[in-house]
């Protein structure tokens, strides 16, 4: 059973710093992508950050300079650390994994979108 859990969400000061955690278990393939989402009340969830096997990462224009995607422990955690927070930043914000058969960062994206192993989502609250 593939499970995702994130961690690491609250409240921040604009300007401040949260690191987001997602704990994956259960999952195996040779080729996936890693990545981030955020939704925030009344609208989409939308990409934020990726990251493939082969290291390639991609980030939103929002994130760039702020946000890095990184993993650890042979890809069983998965962070993002956050940056120059903004209260737009506020959402929640959930961990997904899936297997890709070609590394690209907008095939990553999709293929996030279309997993069905996400995790449960974590806040966070940004005030200015």
């Amino acid at each position: 059973q593939v499970q995702l859990v994130e961690s690491g969400g609250g409240s921040a000061q604009a300007g401040g710093s949260l690191r987001l955690s997602c704990t994956v278990s259960g999952y195996s393939a040779s080729r996936y992508c890693m990545g981030w989402f955020l939704q925030a009340p009344g609208k989409e969830r939308e990409g934020v950050a990726s990251i493939q096997t082969n290291g390639d990462t991609a980030y939103v224009d929002s994130a760039k300079g702020r946000f890095t995607i990184s993993t650890e422990n042979a890809a069983n955690t998965l962070y993002l650390q956050m940056n120059s927070l903004k209260p737009e930043d506020t959402a929640m914000y959930y961990c997904a994994v899936g297997t890709i058969g070609t590394y690209s960062a907008l095939n990553c994206f999709v293929t996030l979108r279309r997993s069905t192993y996400w995790g449960q989502g974590t806040q966070v609250t940004v005030s200015s």
